[in-house]
């Protein structure tokens, strides 16, 4: 990886390794794009395989906060951090030592929680540094209004690519039954979806199929399933060269970050079976809406209101990918980085005067 060269591309502002002895700590901030504001995003425990793939991760989420802000009108940049770590070895001291480079960006970072972290380790991070959300829960976390926004996503792409506003009798893949993804699928049950379900803990699959009828299949089988819908709601990178010709949904709607293997690639691919692609910074954004309201002073209505307007946001991108005739990963983009713009001359010009 040339380094410089993928920050450059990317348009990072600034990437940081953080690292320490006592506790021993390898950890990567990256700081996407301030325009809008302070840099939000979470933070994810994870044991990648190389530094090299920490930081890709880093890098590509980052770069997804940004979006994903733009597209809510939440004002705010987009950063990610991860800790390279087995979960088995973090501890309180690891937590803090981390929570001091945080700190120390003075506001310019604030995060929370991800893959791995706790809400009782993002409450250890907060004993070093006041620049992470999530600390108290007061709306329950993040989960239910994360899931309701992919289910109102799912709402958009059913009327734009089935043009229909009937949810009833459609059958829905979900891949991953974790907190978004089980009440995910309370909302599809609830409207009369049938479930396809699969997750590698069994424990989860077993309490979605009593719930709510599911039918449990093998990670390996979700792909191929003749459904109407696919959610990918676990980690990343599932939609690849591999999988793509194996799908038969006539729509991808799902809470994981960072889908697309290869993002212009497999968009592309997507567009051109007549899969209709939710860009997922897009429709997962109710996450970062929960903490962003949370760290201002968490109205419920506003909120509340806030998530709703995925499923305009949703429409909008799906209709100027019709019009321009280019993947709805592009459209996204191109919203994202015209109101980023449009914030960046208004800046300028209150400078000028």
């Amino acid at each position: 990886m040339l380094l410089f060269e993928t920050v450059r591309e990317m348009g990072h502002e600034q990437i940081l390794f953080c690292h320490g002895k006592n506790p021993d700590i390898k950890a990567i901030i990256a700081i996407h794009d301030t325009t809008l504001g302070p840099a939000m995003g979470a933070t994810r425990l994870f044991p990648y395989v190389s530094e090299e793939a920490a930081l890709k991760d880093a890098l590509r989420l980052s770069r997804g906060m940004t979006y994903k802000a733009a597209c809510a009108n939440i004002p705010a940049g987009g950063g990610k951090a991860v800790i390279i770590a087995n979960p088995e070895n973090k501890t309180d001291d690891l937590l803090r030592a981390y929570g001091r480079f945080v700190d120390s960006l003075n506001g310019r970072f604030i995060t929370g929680q991800d893959v791995n972290i706790t809400p009782h380790d993002v409450r250890t991070i907060n004993q070093e540094t006041k620049y992470v959300v999530g600390v108290s829960e007061k709306s329950g976390g993040p989960a239910p209004i994360t899931s309701l926004g992919v289910f109102l996503g799912i709402k958009a792409a059913v009327e734009f690519r089935l043009q229909s506003k009937q949810l009833e009798g459609l059958k829905v893949a979900v891949q991953g039954l974790g907190n978004v993804g089980k009440n995910l699928c309370r909302h599809l049950h609830e409207h009369g979806i049938k479930l396809f379900v699969t997750d590698v803990d069994p424990v989860k699959t077993e309490e979605v199929k009593k719930l709510f009828g599911a039918t449990v299949v093998e990670p390996d089988e979700i792909y191929a399933l003749d459904v109407d819908i696919f959610a990918p709601c676990a980690l990343g990178g599932i939609i690849n060269s591999h999988t793509i010709p194996s799908l038969q949904a006539a729509i991808i709607a799902g809470a994981a970050n960072n889908q697309l293997g290869e993002e212009q690639l497999h968009s592309q691919m997507l567009a051109d079976k007549g899969i209709l692609y939710c860009p997922d910074y897009v429709i997962n954004a109710g996450g970062l809406i929960n903490v962003y309201n949370e760290m201002i002073g968490y109205n419920e209505e506003k909120a509340f209101k806030q998530v709703n307007n995925i499923y305009d946001t949703l429409l909008a991108i799906f209709n100027i990918a019709k019009q321009q005739e280019i993947t709805t990963n592009d459209a996204a983009k191109k919203l994202a980085e015209e109101r980023i713009m449009s914030v960046s001359k208004s800046k300028l010009k209150e400078i000028a005067a």
